[in-house]
């Protein structure tokens, strides 16, 4: 039985998610506190195998109880956020200080019994994936398409979804020049992408574009995060933003991001087709549509994150030739996305996080006559 403690100023929510996780199976809430200072000594007593964090709490707030538990302990927590921009910017700033993941509160909902199964269709899956991992590790050219006017892209169309992986492939050696760089992560991710791109240098010769598990607002702040703390320029991927080398483009919650050549640039596009894998945006879609427009000359990288999204996306980039990269189990705070790849066998490379930085520039430098340098 996975033992949680729920921390929250608010009785009302308190109430919320221990009634969400009162009939959820395996599951078994343990205790609740008011504060994160009450929480502190609560943690001791009862060693809880997941807590779940408000942020806005009198005393101790949640980033500072999460700052305080992790000089102690490893034990995952998540996060209850509001959708908001002030909601998003001090989840990421609990992410940062060591929270594991997040949930957003129920809005816009109806009943109490609506805002019970809302919490719980988010929090169960989240608490199953990482009372199971412990705990978080320690951080360490394709085909043009029409225009429907002068200079203006048709609408994106998603690339057709294709049949599930096969058998196990064998790892191949280092193709040829690289173009572009796509990433794709979920739970853990911005944690593994902050040390991933601050390991790369400015003048970075390809584009990034990333999915990230995301909610709208939070792809935004996140952005913005990353471009203040990293060396590479980092935006929200906008409706037909050209892509530039040393620049990072992150997927908009609930919008898909297709890329799309346009004679010899290539932008970006957003979509609001239906989520797959019950994610929008979704790291398959982004994959399809990079194999489409580069084919061999991308690269893609999978990162920490549950589920199996970019699997099946991994398998059409390498039948088009291009390379995977996976994030190790050991490093992953849940390998569940690379995981996925990698049994599979569709991984050309399987790294720990504080090496997937070094293994992307050295890869960038096949093909190129200067080296890349770090």
């Amino acid at each position: 039985m996975i033992a949680v403690l729920v921390v929250d100023d608010s009785v009302v929510v308190r109430k919320l998610i221990t009634d969400a996780l009162g009939g959820a199976p395996g599951i078994s809430v343990v205790g609740t506190a008011a504060n994160g200072q009450l929480a502190q000594a609560k943690i001791d007593q009862l060693k809880p195998d997941v807590i779940t964090m408000d942020i806005e709490m009198p005393k101790m707030n949640g980033i500072e109880a999460v700052k305080e538990l992790r000089k102690r302990h490893r034990t995952p927590v998540i996060m209850f956020s509001t959708l908001s921009a002030a909601g998003a910017s001090a989840t990421l700033e609990a992410l940062a200080a060591g929270a594991t993941d997040y949930v957003t509160k129920p809005s816009n909902v109806g009943s109490i019994a609506e805002s019970v199964a809302a919490v719980r269709e988010q929090l169960v899956p989240k608490i199953h994936a990482l009372a199971k991992k412990g705990g978080p590790r320690p951080t360490l050219r394709g085909p043009q398409r029409p225009l429907s006017a002068p200079g203006r892209l048709a609408p994106p169309k998603l690339p057709a979804r294709p049949a599930r992986p096969g058998p196990a492939a064998v790892r191949r050696g280092p193709q040829g020049r690289v173009d572009l760089i796509a990433v794709g992560s979920s739970t853990g991710g911005p944690d593994a992408l902050t040390k991933v791109l601050l390991g790369l240098a400015a003048d970075l010769p390809v584009p990034i574009v990333v999915t990230q598990h995301m909610p709208p607002v939070f792809t935004k702040m996140f952005a913005e995060r990353l471009d203040r703390s990293t060396p590479l320029r980092v935006v929200e991927a906008g409706d037909g933003m050209e892509l530039t080398a040393g620049t990072v483009y992150i997927a908009p919650g609930d919008k898909h991001l297709v890329l799309q050549r346009k004679g010899t640039a290539v932008v970006a596009q957003l979509s609001g087709a239906p989520p797959e894998n019950s994610c929008r945006p979704a790291v398959d879609v982004m994959f399809r549509s990079v194999a489409q427009v580069y084919g061999g000359s991308a690269y893609a990288a999978v990162l920490t994150g549950m589920g199996h999204d970019g699997r099946v996306g991994a398998k059409v980039l390498r039948d088009a030739g291009a390379e995977v990269l996976a994030q190790d189990e050991a490093s992953s705070v849940v390998w569940g996305m690379p995981g996925a790849v990698v049994q599979a066998g569709l991984a050309d490379e399987v790294l720990p996080l504080d090496r997937i930085a070094t293994g992307l520039l050295t890869r960038l430098k096949v093909g190129r006559s200067a080296a890349v340098a770090r």
